[in-house]
């Protein structure tokens, strides 16, 4: 496979002319280049009137390659041949190079070239491309390939450093300028025709790209421009800094003169490699040539680079689809059409707050305190997903406005999550379910924009939470996750770590006023029926994972889970339709027996009305406390009520959820109903209730793998036993 490489344009604040006779100096030999040991000058050619200025020469370089695999070459030294053409007419020097030794084995072909800057005559401009090609090598490809690139990429970073020192001793020597070349004393010329001009690069061409032409739109001219600070910058250019666009795709007129600027690179987009700045301009300029119009800004590609460990297929493939889903759904005009809903602002508990110490945005997030089921149940999950796009999106808006205020690279935000609060009916499961394709869509298009996650005040059923939605997150956002159980943030290594003492939210103990919502419960009569939300194509999966059971007096409804492993965690979440419920959980170490037939009715107790199914398994031989036990407080639900819970499993067995007929205070009876006297409480309406519910099991790998995940995190699962305190009854078992 042919290894590239290109360069963006490095540009030296000196005239081409003083720039060449810095470049001389580097010849015949350079101290700052230890690896160029010798050069031999081919054959040198000028044109008539002196305007033309062709050099051969051979070089001799001693590559830093392992000693063994010099012996098995049986070379000590690299030989290239490099032909240089001086255009003093054009102002222009070019360079082509490549390596005789092993010509047959290894092509490497680079090429460079200085050049005047268009905009101002005053400056030089320098750009290199190179290729790498190893046919075969002894067996050894890949060692001579990542040997080849480390020194190439080397050697990259020192070539501006170079002249920079020779500008550097010029100008220590009180040469300041050198005269323009002109028809009129073409015959006369400063030097010998023989001087030697020194040798272009002496990098090792070894990671290499071809040259492309990278189209720099009004965005790149304003960050070449605000890195100058001269005096000399021209109107035009400063007229193209105003013209800007603030969306996130631009135009781009992809003329081949427009290059991209490593300063722009530095000052914009941060200190990248020499093979990480390749990736960037050959996916860019490659954008630029099959995506006609508008192509993302330099920053969004650079995110889909890091994402994929600048691995330029894989980073153009992701971005290609994302592509294509924001021009689907309209999201680069998102900011200017997308208008929240008032129960959003109202209830939906995040909101931007100043920004962190690095200056990166800090979005905040109640997530405890938000009705996670009320805004689903209000909005749909579409309406939630493009708010949180729209967030987004304002976050890469707030990250280009701070790269400008603090005059440093700034390309992502950090995330504050209060949990407090945080309780089982945040895991409703049409929530979670619209959690994760919320995450889904999120990471696939808006990769390498969280910064930081500092997750605040974790409760003890986080690791739930965790659990369900840490599989959908990529590995690398995992990193940046900074959890705090209880009041730990409040120490060393926490919140004042990363942000300021005086931006620190008032509910967070700091003594700024923060704007964010303080959410609380979204009135049911905002809740949209289940109709309304699937003539938008969504669903609330009530049809595929909830059931629907009916409670009758006498007759409870019961559900039994097989627990293999002890620490597993069983969750629930139900709805009251219709009476008042008691919700029990048993355990017990032997099987409930299939309900056996009445002789007398000749079906089993399980009984189907219309209105739902009611199972009974609890034989009513069995004696409570001696048959099973009870490991959760009773908990009475009034009609029109959401709850979940979950329960952390002290020992393998089976599990019984019940849902039992709320009766009044002395008139419920221990003794389980004969099959005859459920039949007649049928035919009494009033005695009868109904619940949609919902139960999963995490396995007990599941759970620990969540709770090891959490590091920072002292948490655990409150469960409800015979020594669990009040305390922890009122924080584990149910929340409304």
């Amino acid at each position: 496979m042919v290894q590239k490489y290109q360069s963006p344009i490095r540009v030296y604040k000196h005239p081409f002319e003083l720039v060449m006779e810095a470049y001389e100096r580097r010849f015949p030999t350079c101290h700052l280049i230890p690896m160029f040991v010798d050069s031999e000058v081919l054959e040198e050619t000028e044109s008539e009137d002196g305007s033309i200025h062709q050099v051969q020469r051979r070089c001799k370089l001693d590559v830093d390659a392992p000693r063994l695999l010099k012996r098995i070459a049986g070379v000590d030294y690299v030989y290239f041949s490099q032909e240089n053409t001086l255009n003093k007419r054009e102002r222009t020097l070019h360079i082509e190079s490549h390596n005789e030794t092993f010509s047959n084995r290894v092509i490497i072909h680079e090429l460079c070239s200085y050049s005047a800057h268009p905009e101002n005559e005053d400056w030089t401009c320098f750009e290199q491309s190179a290729s790498l090609d190893i046919k075969s090598f002894f067996g050894f490809e890949s060692t001579v390939e990542k040997i080849a690139m480390k020194q190439y990429a080397s050697s990259i970073k020192k070539g501006k450093e170079i002249i920079e020192f020779y500008l550097n001793q010029l100008d220590e020597e009180g040469i300041s300028q050198v005269p323009r070349w002109t028809p009129s004393s073409s015959s006369v010329t400063t030097k010998p025709v023989c001087a030697t001009p020194k040798l272009l690069q002496l990098e090792l061409p070894v990671t290499p790209a071809v040259s492309i032409p990278v189209s720099t739109d009004a965005n790149d001219r304003e960050i070449a421009n605000a890195s100058n600070n001269d005096a000399t910058q021209s109107d035009a250019t400063s007229n193209d800094a105003t013209s800007q666009p603030d969306d996130q795709m631009e135009n781009q007129t992809g003329t081949p003169d427009d290059k991209l600027d490593a300063d722009y690179i530095k000052r914009y987009l941060g200190d990248l490699t020499p093979l990480q700045e390749s990736c960037l301009i050959r996916l860019r300029q490659w954008l630029q040539e099959s995506h006609k119009g508008k192509i993302p800004k330099d920053e969004h590609i650079l995110r889909f680079l890091r994402a994929r460990d600048f691995n330029m297929e894989k980073a153009r493939e992701i971005l290609c689809q994302s592509l294509t889903w924001r021009k689907q759904h309209q999201v680069d005009y998102l900011l200017e059409t997308w208008t929240s809903p008032q129960v959003l602002n109202d209830y939906y508990t995040g909101g931007w707050h100043h920004h962190d110490k690095e200056g990166r945005p800090l979005y905040i997030l109640r997530l405890g305190q938000m009705d996670t089921k009320g805004l689903v149940r209000a909005l749909g999950e579409e309406s939630l997903l493009r708010h949180v796009l729209s967030i987004n999106e304002e976050g890469l808006r707030r990250c280009e406005e701070n790269t400008k205020v603090f005059g440093r690279p700034i390309s992502c935000w950090t995330c504050l999550v209060d949990l407090e609060g945080l309780n089982m009916r945040h895991l409703w499961r049409p929530g979670v379910k619209a959690l994760l394709r919320i995450i889904e869509v999120v990471e696939a298009n808006y990769p390498e924009t969280l910064g930081r996650l500092l997750i605040l005040r974790a409760p003890r059923v986080f690791p739930v939470l965790w659990t369900l939605v840490s599989p959908f997150i990529d590995e690398n956002t995992r990193k940046k996750f900074l959890i705090y159980a209880g009041n730990d943030y409040q120490g060393p290594g926490g919140l004042l770590d990363y942000i300021d003492k005086e931006v620190i939210p008032d509910f967070l103990g700091g003594e700024c006023m923060c704007e964010v919502p303080e959410g609380g419960l979204v009135p049911k009569s905002l809740y949209r029926t289940a109709e309304e939300l699937e003539n938008e194509d969504i669903s609330l999966w009530t049809e595929t994972i909830y059931q629907s059971a009916s409670v009758f007096k006498g007759a409870p409804h019961e559900v039994v889970l097989e627990i293999i492993d002890a620490a597993s965690v069983i969750t629930w979440d139900f709805d009251v339709c219709k009476g008042d419920v008691v919700f029990h959980l048993y355990h017990s170490k032997r099987a409930p027996q299939p309900p056996r037939k009445d002789p007398l009715v000749g079906q089993h107790s399980s009984i189907t009305t219309p209105g739902g199914n009611n199972v009974q398994l609890i034989d009513k031989s069995w004696t409570l406390g001696l048959d099973y036990s009870m490991v959760e407080s009773p908990l009475t639900c009034k009609e029109g009520e959401s709850v979940q819970g979950s329960h952390v499993t002290r020992w393998p067995g089976f599990y019984i959820l019940q849902w039992r007929f709320h009766t009044m205070p002395g008139s419920a009876s221990t003794n389980l109903p004969r099959v005859d006297d459920v039949l007649a409480s049928l035919q009494v309406s009033s005695h009868k209730c109904k619940v949609m519910y919902y139960t999963e099991v995490i396995g007990s790998e599941d759970f620990r793998g969540s709770m090891t995940s959490l590091e920072s995190s002292h948490s655990g699962f409150s469960q409800l036993s015979h020594a669990t305190s009040n305390h922890s009854q009122s924080s584990s078992m149910i929340s409304r």
